[in-house]
């Protein structure tokens, strides 16, 4: 159940402009995170929750591109309601989010509560508290003629009581409250072993399904997850995901089953596996530059010219075929040959050759892939051990293997696939299977039967970003030429004399790309006549390919003239 279209009317009207706020992710809300720190629960799940608050704060900073956490705000309930952090921006905003994680660490978990119905009223205050702080935000930080989306704000409170009774509390709190900028509601309920049997918990999110609920006008869900550094890890990073909602992603074209021209539209959401490394600013990366095999090679330090090392991946698991899901894997593929380097000597690549081919055969004939890990060419010196990428290495009919990089835990993205247990409804599946037939079948894929139109485009955006005049004079060469005193009829009479070497090579560099581009010129160019001025045509500078004037020639003369006299200037020029 997402937000009214009453409520939506009324937050339109309370908007602004928020630069910071990506238009990438136009619905991205702010976030709250209320944490229950009540004893004696908080003593078990302090660390667990504190080091994931800390690893996805580090990955959160740190994100390049579009925004998406605009605004953080964090909250604890021990014996009193406190609100750690106000509403801040997330990224490159580390060092403060880190303090805010120690001083919630440093919260005691031992001692005693007043009871559970004390520990729900600090709840329902902190939630009501949030809201206020974001209206007051909003009202501070936007103009009224401005408009933005993103005026709502989703409320998670993490628990380790059970979770359908801090639900529940919740409801008969905020049955009466104004909640207009509430998005979502998110209960977390953190379970340990000992709590599976009573409260039946389960890792998928469930709405509160009760009347009163209904009555919020927005979403309350449960979601109860195991006492994992990595399970509340996923929590957190659900908060990167796109949270739109508002319209669909992908319209998916099949054919018409029937002789009607309008095709069959599947309308479906798209939603992100992983981070992509390159919004991460790292060096070494993360394997993401896999687009040639120079952007794969380690970084050397030292002068141009030396020679590039070889990277060295190192086996570290094997893989079964079936078992690696296309999802994990990102980056361009690139293909594994054995060497041909001249360096090496006949016997020593012929064994390679051999090593090379009965790696291909074993891999293929077991169905197995090889998992890679990159080995640092030296440690790194701000501590620790250096970022370290994967790879996996997958076995072709051919003498060729394909390395694909692969995603680690910390990029990894929630990811929720409920396998249907119930068979598709009848004409549905009649419907498809009609659109899946008028499509040709390939056995193989060959590219070469598509054409993306690349070509045509290159070439019409290149041409269109072309001036018109390509070959006009540059700015300073004509007020060069326009300075210069005009001079008499005595001048065209007389040759000019010739310029020394050094000078007419400099000549030639500065009027190259003029004069190697500009056409021939024609006689009239430059034979002169003794009566007066040459024609305004032939004044022109982007045509002027000789520093002198000729005398007064005629036509049969001048061409001779142009290769006996001129011939250093016309060397030059080409050059």
């Amino acid at each position: 159940m997402s937000v009214d279209n009453r409520k939506r009317a009324a937050c339109s009207s309370n908007s602004g402009n928020l630069v910071y706020w990506s238009s990438s992710f136009p619905r991205q809300p702010a976030r709250v995170l209320i944490v229950e720190a009540l004893p004696p629960w908080w003593s078990e799940t302090c660390a667990v929750l504190c080091d994931a608050l800390d690893n996805f704060l580090s990955l959160a900073c740190s994100l390049d591109g579009p925004c998406r956490i605009p605004l953080l705000s964090l909250y604890a309930i021990s014996r009193q309601q406190e609100c750690l952090l106000p509403f801040v921006q997330v990224r490159a905003n580390l060092a403060r989010l880190r303090s805010c994680v120690e001083e919630l660490r440093s919260i005691p978990g031992e001692g005693c509560i007043r009871g559970a119905a004390r520990g729900g009223e600090l709840l329902r205050q902190a939630v009501l508290d949030s809201l206020q702080q974001f209206k007051q935000y909003i009202r501070h930080t936007c103009t009224g003629n401005q408009s933005s989306n993103n005026t709502f704000v989703e409320v998670t409170v993490v628990t380790s009581q059970p979770g359908r009774g801090i639900v529940h509390q919740l409801e008969m709190g905020l049955k009466d409250a104004d909640l207009v900028s509430l998005k979502r509601l998110l209960v977390v309920q953190i379970y340990s072993a000992a709590d599976w049997s009573q409260d039946s918990p389960s890792p998928v999110v469930t709405h509160a399904e009760t009347e009163d609920s209904l009555l919020l006008g927005t979403e309350v869900d449960l979601q109860q997850v195991e006492n994992s550094v990595f399970a509340m890890e996923m929590v957190l990073k659900a908060w990167l995901q796109e949270q739109g909602g508002d319209r669909e992603h992908l319209h998916l074209l099949l054919p018409s089953p029937l002789d009607s021209l309008i095709p069959v539209c599947v309308k479906c959401d798209m939603q992100e596996r992983l981070i992509s490394p390159a919004l991460i600013p790292l060096n070494p990366n993360l394997g993401v530059k896999t687009e040639s095999v120079w952007d794969f090679l380690p970084v050397t330090k030292g002068s141009a010219s030396q020679s590039q090392l070889p990277q060295r991946l190192k086996a570290i698991k094997t893989l079964r075929a079936d078992g690696v899901c296309e999802s994990v894997l990102y980056g361009l593929p690139l293909v594994i040959r054995p060497t041909t380097c001249w360096q090496l000597d006949w016997d020593e690549m012929e064994t390679n050759h051999n090593l090379f081919h009965a790696l291909c055969h074993t891999l293929r004939s077991r169905d197995l892939f090889l998992l890679l890990q990159v080995e640092p060419a030296q440690r790194s010196t701000a501590g620790g051990s250096g970022v370290v990428s994967h790879y996996v290495l997958q076995p072709s009919p051919s003498l060729s293997l394909l390395l694909k990089p692969v995603v680690s835990r910390e990029l990894l993205l929630p990811c929720s696939l409920p396998v249907s247990t119930h068979d598709p409804a009848p004409d549905a599946m009649q419907a498809m299977q009609a659109c899946l037939t008028q499509l040709d079948e390939e056995l193989v894929y060959n590219p070469l039967c598509l054409s993306s139109n690349l070509y045509q485009h290159l070439r019409s955006r290149g041409l269109l970003s072309q001036p018109r005049y390509p070959y006009r004079v540059q700015p300073s060469a004509a007020r060069r030429n326009q300075s210069q005193p005009v001079e008499g009829p005595k001048s065209t009479g007389s040759r000019q004399p010739r310029q020394p070497q050094n000078q007419g090579r400099q000549l030639g560099a500065n009027s190259k790309v003029r004069a190697t581009v500009a056409p021939f010129p024609s006689s009239s160019s430059h034979s002169s006549s003794s009566l007066g001025p040459p024609p305004a045509k032939a004044s022109r500078p982007a045509l002027t390919l000789l520093s002198s004037s000729g005398g007064g020639r005629s036509r049969q003369a001048s061409a001779p003239t142009l290769q006996e006299e001129d011939n250093d200037d016309v060397f030059m020029i080409i050059q």
